[in-house]
């Protein structure tokens, strides 16, 4: 039995344990926690507001025990290794990284899983925070999309309820996932429950655009995990249909998108019902000053690991084409571009606009492509149907705004078109970034417009730290030159033909 099989013996065996524990999690303390936005800061330096732990029952969260092959590493090896991976890391007492799945010491059937799945090794952000969360610290991971980091906070997640006392009647969750979007939501929870089955760990997604019901119900009968998007979690808190009470595992996934979408009051307001002591998790592509200062009002003493560079960048699986073009000249590149590329496999067009993203939509359907869209102002049911028509390839062309940029996870997308430029550099690398995933090749191309030339320096910038070619007219603009003359360049003009004529009719 692995040393993490611990729910199979006294449910209540760990309520006596101290080392390097927390306190709670108990199913009978009454009363509210304590703000936890009290929680001791990011630097190690207590806040003015003491912790308040008393009546909580102390709970275990230091699972981590060193395998011989990882302890036989020595400071060379390790140091070696980060670097072969991009793996920087930040923190005192920072554990070895782990080069095989055994090395961990997942329970068998987490193992059977992981092989199940086809995953050969661990990815950096997994290779490295797996010791990190299953030692009980506080974590911040910043790694690209599609670096595996799903995994790397959930099999954690999953030991760390195994340790727990079963869930009474009445009890909340042991773990709290936290996401900005419902299609991230439900992926995540295909993931949790894909992974927490054999060890009967029950889940749900709690997120809005759909019926109460069902949500409610799973909260009554008690789930160890929930995933969820802010808003309709304090809609479920504040009608009290469950509590925060036991949370002692808290994930923040894509941070910086929670707090671009306005979510950080309902973030502050979930937190403060979580115990301070809790493990906190938190995940982020890129690290804004703003993402980095709610780390440290929430984090307490926390490792820090790095994928790649913390500057912002894109995925170098992937080649980026930029097209200089004019508004009206988009959607016959886009046909055009459209007869060299497809093959029957999935791409992804995305819009500024709802507005533009159905008229484009339609456009295209008439002209006989397969094409559905997908937006914030579709119903949940209309949004999984999209989503299942293309991830099936029955429906290979999908529209979408931005919505759908993060933690869409779709296998085989082909390439993703920015028919729009994003707002934001962070979103253009988010978007790209649904090509290219877990380790295949992708492509990404993008049309850009005079109206877009703010973004054209830093847009080079993403491009040469990419080892891609930036055209001409590009750099121009990078320099601030105006847009060269309409009908001027081109994907094609770049050496760069597609062959595949178009199969669809």
């Amino acid at each position: 039995m692995s040393r993490y099989d611990s729910r199979s013996g006294d449910p209540t065996s760990y309520r006596d344990r101290r080392s390097d524990s927390g306190f709670g999690g108990s199913t009978g303390y009454g009363g509210s926690v304590r703000s936890s936005s009290s929680k001791i800061s990011y630097d190690g330096t207590e806040s003015p507001r003491k912790l308040d732990l008393e009546g909580l029952t102390p709970f275990e969260k230091n699972f981590y025990v060193e395998s011989p092959s990882v302890a036989a590493m020595s400071d060379k090896e390790v140091e070696e290794y980060r670097q072969r991976r991009e793996i920087t890391v930040e923190g005192r007492d920072v554990p070895k990284p782990v080069k095989s799945f055994r090395d961990v010491g997942f329970p068998d059937y987490v193992l059977q899983e992981i092989a199940k799945a086809g995953f050969v090794e661990p990815t950096p952000i997994q290779a490295q925070g797996w010791p990190m969360a299953l030692k009980g610290r506080d974590l911040i991971g910043i790694a690209e999309t599609g670096s595996g980091k799903t995994l790397a906070y959930l099999l954690p997640a999953i030991v760390h309820v195994n340790a727990q006392p079963i869930l009474a009647l009445g009890d909340g969750p042991i773990v709290l996932v936290l996401a900005p979007t419902r299609e991230l939501a439900v992926q995540i929870q295909n993931e949790t429950t894909k992974f927490g089955a054999s060890s009967k760990i029950k889940n749900t997604c709690i997120y809005g655009g759909v019926p109460k019901g069902p949500q409610v119900r799973d909260l009554q009968k008690g789930v160890e995990i929930v995933i969820a998007t802010p808003g309709r979690l304090i809609d479920m808190l504040e009608s009290h249909h469950t509590n925060l009470r036991r949370v002692t595992y808290l994930v923040l996934d894509e941070a910086d998108r929670m707090l671009d979408m306005g979510f950080e009051p309902q973030i502050r307001k979930i937190i403060s019902q979580i115990r301070p002591d809790r493990q906190t998790l938190y995940w982020s592509a890129t690290w804004p000053k703003e993402v980095e200062q709610l780390a440290r009002q929430f984090l307490y003493n926390p490792y820090k690991v790095i994928i790649g560079s913390s500057d912002l960048k894109a995925n170098h699986a992937i080649r980026q084409l930029v097209d200089i073009v004019s508004e009206n000249q988009k959607y016959n590149k886009l046909v055009k571009l459209l007869e060299d590329v497809m093959d029957g496999s999935r791409i992804l067009i995305f819009m500024d606009t709802k507005k533009g993203c159905d008229h484009i939509t339609r456009q295209l359907r008439m002209d006989g492509w397969p094409a559905l869209s997908i937006h914030g102002d579709k119903s949940q049911a209309e949004r999984d149907w999209v989503l299942s028509e293309f991830k099936a390839g029955k429906s290979p062309i999908m529209t979408a705004t931005d919505v759908a940029a993060r933690g869409l996870d779709v296998k085989d997308v082909k390439c993703v078109i920015n028919y729009d430029f994003p707002g934001s550099l962070e979103d253009y690398v988010h978007r790209i970034g649904r090509t290219g995933r877990a380790g295949a090749k992708g492509t990404a191309y993008t049309f850009f417009t005079a109206a877009n030339a703010r973004f054209a320096k830093e847009l080079i910038s993403i491009l040469e730290e990419a080892g891609q070619k930036v055209s001409p007219e590009l750099a121009a603009m990078g320099r601030g030159a105006p847009p060269p003359p309409s009908g001027h360049g081109g994907f094609r003009d770049r050496g760069r033909g597609y062959g595949g004529g178009r199969s669809w009719s």
